[in-house]
Formats: C-alpha cells, structure tokens, sequence
C-alpha cells in the first residue's frame, strides 16, 4: 500500500512516498517562515504595481514586500491598485538570482500557503525509516544516481533540468536501463518543468522506441507531456512546476541544505547525554538562533556547537556526550 509520509522537520518539511519499505517519490519544503518567500497556495492581498501595455501580464508585491509575476489580469487592473492573488509557484533560485514567484488573480479569501501534509493529505511522523531519506538527500546532493550498468548525472540549469546518461553498456542496452533510472528518478527528486535527457545516440528507430516505451511505461501514472527520442539520443518532459525540486534545492542552496541535515541528524540522536554537534564553520553560520532554539526544544539537551574546517559542508554530524 502507498502513502505518503511527512517529517515537519526544523525550517523544511520532507515528504517521502513509500510502498513496501522502497521510496517511490520524494519532496522537500521549505516553508515561508523560514525562507521570507512565498509558497503555493498563498492567497494575499498583493498591490499590482507594473502592468506591462497590451498584455494580460505585470508584477504585484506581495503583502510581506516580495515581488512576484502575475498573469491573467482583468482589463480594469491599473498600477497601483490592491489585487488579491494566489501563488502558483514559488521563487526558484538560480546562480546568482531567483526567478520570481508566479500569481493569478483570485477572489477566494486570503489564507497562508498550506504546508506540505495538507497537501499531500500525509501522515505526518516523527521520523522517517532508517536510511530511507537519506539516500535519495545524497543522491540529489551529489546529482548522481547510480543504476546496474551506468549512472545518471543530474544539473539544474535555467532552461531545464539536464540528464545525462553514462555508462559502459552497448548503447541501446544502456539507454534502455537509464530509461527505467529516468522514470524512477523524477519522482524521488521531484523533477517538474522542464527536463531533457541525453541519451546515447541509438541509430536504429526500433532502438529509439524502445527507450520511448520504457519512459511511457515507468510514467504512466506521473501527469507529463514527452517528446520522443530523437536521432541524436535526446528527449524532453515537460511537467507542472509549483515549488523547487529537492534537485534544484541542494544544487542551489548548498549551506542552507546542509545546515538542514545537520539539525535533523541531531535530531534523531537516541543516546542520553548533551548533544555535540560538530560542522564547517560556514554551515554554522546559516544556522539561524530561533533553530538552535528549537533544537534544544525538541530535544530537550545541552548543545555543544563545534567548528571543523575540515569537514565537507555535508559531512556535519551530531552525537552524545557525558557533558
């Protein structure tokens, strides 16, 4: 039986789809009260401040001052004037720059954006089975997914996300595999807009539907559009987008994914004792207080913070001490 399990973890909820012990999809929030930004499902009182001339389209500022695109503009919509809007997607960051959230005009009453539970009618639990998020974390922190016979290595780029196929099988035998690591892969990383896979080059049209196949059977139940495989081994799907993918998240955001995972492998130390808890000194800096605070409410221990220089961003652990 699937269901959806959820983590409201500190500064971000986890979300993993799981049947029969085996993760069948993955998604990461990070609410807005620890990003400042806005999430799906916001309905705000926004002030429509740049109607761009013959077009349905403009920018509003949100309530809390961010700005955000927004489309579908009555015809008496002028500069200037309230506009209650709903978010459709949030910001996505990107090297050096977000691209801004997109809105609609709405007449339902305001409300905050729903969080990830709601959305996913989940049940929420204090932890999730061992090891079980924490593999899909690191393959999407590393943007490598291994499979039997090759590997996919994932990048977030501003067009799309990029798949490229590697491997040491004969080409229509590797393309087949990565097809099935494909459809298995959007999923746990939750990959939406666009993404475009590049395939080894397969001469023969009967090679090149067979890897079409493959895609059509593992997303059969996933809502998509997808072109074929063309001569050159390339292939896109296209999918709704709402929020940051988990892909996009720890590719973008490194310090502040990384500060995550070291509260949350705090937060599952067992053992009796104060808890120290040892990082780079650059995670411990995107650490706010009001999470320190609330690890130490949620565990109910003395915390010793202690800087390593040495240790990779992601490396950051906890453990027990007699202090």
């Amino acid at each position: 039986m699937m269901r959806w399990l959820v983590e409201q973890g500190i500064g971000e909820d986890r979300a993993l789809l799981v049947s029969g012990g085996e993760v069948l999809a993955a998604k990461l929030d990070w609410p807005a009260s620890a990003t400042g930004r806005a999430a799906p499902g916001l309905i705000d009182e926004a002030t429509l401040i740049i109607r761009h001339a013959g077009s349905k389209r403009g920018i509003v500022r949100l309530s809390h001052g961010e700005e955000a695109l927004v489309d579908r503009l009555p015809r008496e919509a002028s500069q200037g004037a309230p506009l209650r809007v709903m978010v459709t997607r949030a910001a996505l960051a990107e090297t050096g720059r977000f691209k801004l959230a997109h809105t609609r005009p709405t007449d339902k009453d305001p409300r905050p954006a729903p969080r990830l539970a709601q959305v996913l009618d989940a049940e929420i639990v204090r932890r999730f089975p061992a090891g079980q998020w924490e593999d899909v974390w690191e393959e999407a922190w590393s943007g490598t997914v291994s499979f039997s016979g090759g590997s996919l290595v994932l990048c977030p780029t501003p067009a799309m996300t990029v798949i490229d196929v590697d491997g040491a099988l004969p080409p229509p035998a590797l393309a087949l595999a990565a097809a099935q690591a494909v459809a298995r892969t959007v999923r746990r990383m939750d990959l939406g807009g666009s993404v475009g896979i590049d395939f080894p080059t397969l001469e023969a049209k009967a090679d090149r539907q067979a890897v079409d196949a493959a895609l059509q059977a593992g997303l059969d139940d996933w809502p998509h559009e997808r072109t074929a495989m063309n001569g050159f081994g390339f292939a896109q799907i296209v999918s709704r987008l709402e929020r940051p993918s988990l892909l996009a998240r720890l590719h973008h955001q490194r310090l502040a994914a990384a500060a995550r995972m070291v509260l949350r492998r705090a937060e599952r130390v067992d053992e009796a004792g104060s808890l120290l808890i040892r990082l780079n000194p650059m995670v411990d800096a995107a650490i706010p207080d009001n999470w320190r605070e609330e690890l130490a409410r949620r565990t109910g221990r003395r915390l010793i913070w202690q800087h390593d220089e040495t240790l990779a961003p992601e490396a950051g652990f906890a453990q027990a001490i007699a202090a």
